[in-house]
């Protein structure tokens, strides 16, 4: 369903009376000249392509900042995920490394042994839904396949988790008191 002519037109006049509002606002969301004039221009397009959405009677401007607010929120949200996906650190560890390589997996492999000896030493309560999670099996799925409550399972992989961590470190203990 799209807007009607009468319809782009009365969202044009509700837009234009808090057009000041809404740069405020979104100046004050990203702190940023830019940015703000970014989400501003955003917001206006996203209003004016769901201007049929708009009930009249109801609070333009309440509409209005929500729809600023999720942009922004979703932005951000893109923004935080791409920076977890880029490596930003110098590779520099292979500046002077020559041409030859040498590859030595024996300290990944007997650390990898080791976890799994730590991991085969959990109760079956926490092991098999930390393997399944380990494994890529969702929560839900896990839950489900359990026979448990979703907060249980949520609950014992989390405790999984950080009993591992302490018996990793006691590991680590033991092996730098002896050295």
């Amino acid at each position: 369903m799209t807007a009607t002519k009468q319809q782009q037109k009365d969202i044009q006049d509700l837009l234009s009376t808090i057009t000041n509002s809404l740069r405020a606002f979104s100046l004050k969301l990203t702190g940023n000249m830019n940015d703000a004039e970014d989400l501003y221009q955003d917001t206006a397009l996203r209003i004016m392509t769901n201007a049929e959405k708009y009930n009249p009677g109801t609070n333009f401007k309440a509409w209005a900042v929500t729809i600023m607010r999720n942009i922004f929120i979703n932005n951000y949200r893109k923004k935080v995920r791409r920076n977890l996906i880029i490596d930003q650190t110098p590779n520099n560890y292979y500046i002077n490394s020559g041409n030859k390589t040498v590859l030595n997996d024996g300290e990944s492999e007997v650390t990898f042994n080791e976890l799994q000896e730590l991991v085969d030493r959990l109760p079956d309560d926490f092991r098999v839904p930390f393997l399944m999670a380990y494994q890529g099996y969702k929560y839900d799925e896990i839950a489900e396949q359990l026979g448990s409550p979703l907060g249980t399972i949520k609950s014992r992989i989390f405790f999984a988790r950080k009993k591992l961590q302490k018996m990793y470190e006691e590991v680590m203990r033991e092996r730098s008191s002896v050295a």
